[in-house]
């Protein structure tokens, strides 16, 4: 097996960015998920219920800044666009707490399972992008662990979908069968939550293995 795609969502929500390599912490992808919207009531706004969002591109840049559609994210127009999409008082607030997870830090999915979805695999939002997977593999993988170089990653349990997969990732067009197709078919799931156990630098294509302790895991991540 081997790391496929990896992938950082620097706004919540927002569309994300394809990364050749970045630093996998116990906070997950390094800048990931760093800004979400804020209404006018201080709740946290999501493509839940305002999939305009997710017309948005973001890039974290290396400075440690945010540029979202090709401007600082406290930019003006950025603002003005943001409460056009999420309502009046809407805002992007910076927030590097544990809390701006939706479950766990990272969403890890497997090549096998998306060609078993028959969708784009944005759709599903992942950070990790698993090659070599066979068909529905993953669904037995929860309790186990990834090494992935020096990182160690818990497979925790199966991800719950919402209609977030409903939205073409490139037009925004709704197609609510594919949320009753993960229902009908995948009781309702699709891709792993997962937490890192070991940090440590990660590219694309870099080998992985699969794991059923941690002690292996931590092991072979040793004797990297």
């Amino acid at each position: 097996m081997y790391l496929a795609e990896l992938w950082r969502y620097p706004v919540k929500s927002m569309a994300g960015e394809r990364l050749e390599r970045v630093t996998l912490g116990l906070a997950g992808v390094e800048g990931d998920r760093t800004i979400h919207v804020q209404n006018g009531r201080g709740r946290v706004v999501t493509a839940r219920t305002h999939p305009q969002l997710l017309r948005h591109r973001a890039v974290a840049t290396g400075d440690g800044n945010t540029i979202v559609d090709g401007l600082p994210w406290a930019h003006p127009e950025i603002a003005a666009a943001i409460e056009k999409d999420a309502g009046p008082g809407a805002l992007l607030v910076p927030d590097e707490s544990m809390d701006r997870f939706d479950v766990l830090p990272l969403l890890v999915a497997t090549d096998g399972a998306i060609t078993e979805f028959g969708h784009d695999g944005r759709r599903l939002r992942p950070n990790l992008v698993i090659g070599g997977v066979s068909g529905l593999e993953e669904r037995s993988w929860p309790g186990k662990f990834l090494r992935i170089g020096e990182a160690v990653i818990s497979l925790v349990d199966l991800r719950g979908r919402c209609v977030m997969t409903t939205f073409d990732p490139d037009t925004l067009e709704q197609n609510r069968g594919v949320l009753r197709e993960i229902v009908r078919r995948f009781e309702g799931t699709l891709a792993l939550n997962a937490s890192v156990v070991q940090g440590g630098l990660i590219y694309e294509g870099q080998p992985v293995d699969l794991f059923d302790t941690s002690e292996q895991a931590m092991a072979a991540a040793h004797d990297k």
